[in-house]
């Protein structure tokens, strides 16, 4: 093995090449990180030790489920730190599957305590039933979940307006799942008329509230869509069973976090949706309502981001987007359709048919860059098996200029041309594999080309949705 010596002069050399401008110094990195994670003898134990943070780095969908639940093994604590009930995660354990949407993928994990810290926004309904239905296969969470007093609420009359704006829009709409994810953000940023988790706890203070905020909906609602009004009363009386049913999960979770982390515990924090459609650094405006990338770890759960240790970036062998907006190497074709029905590409949340697409490096790269990506796990390599040859965007090309780096700006983005490498594929199943060694040599190929051009090592593969169904670098 490499020793310490060795090691700090390939990182001098590296911070030389970036100090020098040179080309190169990418594929420098790539080798570098390479060489760090050569020797994964304890792979479980290592990420048992450490503070993590996986999120998704292509346009959700990923599979950041199936991660998750595989490294909450050895962590304490999962927590979710952004989206809403629009997120979908599935986990499949010995044949059963289990859909979540606002649970942290580690609450299937009868040891794993759950944190879902402020940057959630909470549909209660859909949390409920959740709770209900782990509860009905015998996993239970009293005792270890908990939920932000922070978090905002999506009520009914945010669902309402989702529908409403959507409607507006005609062909111009933005694709939502129609959750109230969008709205519910807004009346987060607005203030004025936000409900939070912890007004659970203060029913008088809640009644006035939402009296308040039915008078501002039904008057805007009225005058911009002609919609129905809002029942404050009503609203107000499902509160109260929302209450009832989760007020003994309510905490301080940011409290909570920090006293784990203070004794020593492992927390891994999970993302949703996927950093391409992040609020700030995505392709705006067909971007969900948070940060989605790790960049939102800290503000939506109060964690710095320095006391997480390693990050984890999650991605497909190949490129998939639901909703509107523009996608650089999709395949709206036959290719694109053999994809999705090989990778049962449909949404965990909706049940819409995803579009489908070569693997973008260029994309994933540039999520890899802001998000501060050590590592990759890639999903559904099984999924590519029995096509003949395989592409991976490696530049764009835009208005006759080539370039590799991801320009989040749709109106650009809506003009690229995809600059290919080609890649043979393989024929043989690989969903029993279980070691990197023993993957046909062109997929072993794939792996590595991929790792080439992102810069990033990958050191977990997913070769089916079985939780068994993977290989660990």
């Amino acid at each position: 093995m490499f020793s310490c010596g060795m090691l700090m002069a390939r990182f001098v050399g590296l911070v030389r090449l970036y100090a020098s401008g040179c080309p190169a110094y990418s594929q420098y990195l790539w080798l570098f990180k390479r060489i760090m994670f050569l020797r994964r003898d304890d792979f479980s134990a290592e990420w048992s030790k450490m503070n993590s943070c996986i999120t998704g780095l292509q346009w959700g969908d990923e599979g950041k489920g199936k991660v998750v639940d595989i490294l909450a093994e050895k962590s304490d604590v999962v927590v979710r730190y952004a989206g809403g009930a629009n997120a979908g995660h599935t986990v499949v354990i010995g044949g059963h599957k289990f859909a979540l949407h606002l649970l942290p993928s580690g609450s299937v994990r009868q040891d794993t305590a759950c944190v879902i810290a402020n940057g959630v926004v909470i549909d209660p309904d859909c949390l409920i039933q959740e709770i209900d239905s782990l509860r009905h296969r015998d996993i239970g969470l009293e005792g270890r979940l908990f939920i932000s007093e922070n978090a905002h609420v999506v009520l009914d009359y945010h669902k309402q307006e989702d529908q409403l704006r959507e409607q507006s829009l005609g062909n111009s709409k933005l694709g939502t799942t129609i959750r109230g994810i969008g709205p519910c953000y807004a009346d987060k940023i607005g203030r004025s008329y936000a409900v939070r988790v912890g007004d659970f706890k203060e029913p008088e203070y809640l009644r006035q509230k939402l009296q308040k905020i039915a008078k501002f909906k039904n008057n805007y609602f009225k005058a911009m869509y002609g919609g129905d009004e809002v029942d404050a009363d009503a609203i107000f009386s499902k509160c109260l069973i929302y209450a009832e049913r989760l007020g003994n999960f309510i905490v301080d979770t940011t409290e909570h976090l920090h006293n784990a982390i203070s004794v020593g515990k492992s927390v891994l924090f999970e993302g949703a949706q996927g950093a391409l459609l992040d609020l700030d650094h995505g392709t705006f405006p067909y971007v969900t309502s948070s940060n989605a990338s790790s960049l939102g770890m800290a503000a939506g759960s109060g964690v710095p981001a320095k006391l997480v240790d390693k990050y984890m970036g999650v991605v497909k062998s190949y490129t998939t987007r639901v909703g509107e907006g523009p996608f650089p190497t999709e395949q709206d074709n036959e290719i694109g359709s053999e994809i999705r029905e090989r990778g049962n590409e449909y949404g965990t949340t909706t049940g819409r048919p995803r579009r489908c697409g070569w693997f973008d490096a260029v994309a994933v790269k540039y999520s890899a860059l802001i998000g501060g990506i050590d590592e990759l796990a890639m999903m559904h390599l099984d999924t590519l098996s029995g096509m003949s040859e395989l592409k991976i965007a490696k530049a764009y090309r835009i208005d006759g200029k080539e370039t590799a780096f991801f320009p989040s700006n749709c109106a650009k983005l809506s003009r690229v041309e995809c600059v290919y490498e080609t890649l043979p594929g393989w024929d043989d199943d690989v969903s029993c594999i279980r070691t990197f060694e023993q993957l046909p040599a062109n997929a072993r190929a794939y792996v590595a080309k991929i790792e080439e051009l992102t810069g990033c090592p990958i050191s977990i593969i997913g070769v089916g949705p079985g939780r068994e169904q993977t290989i660990i670098r």
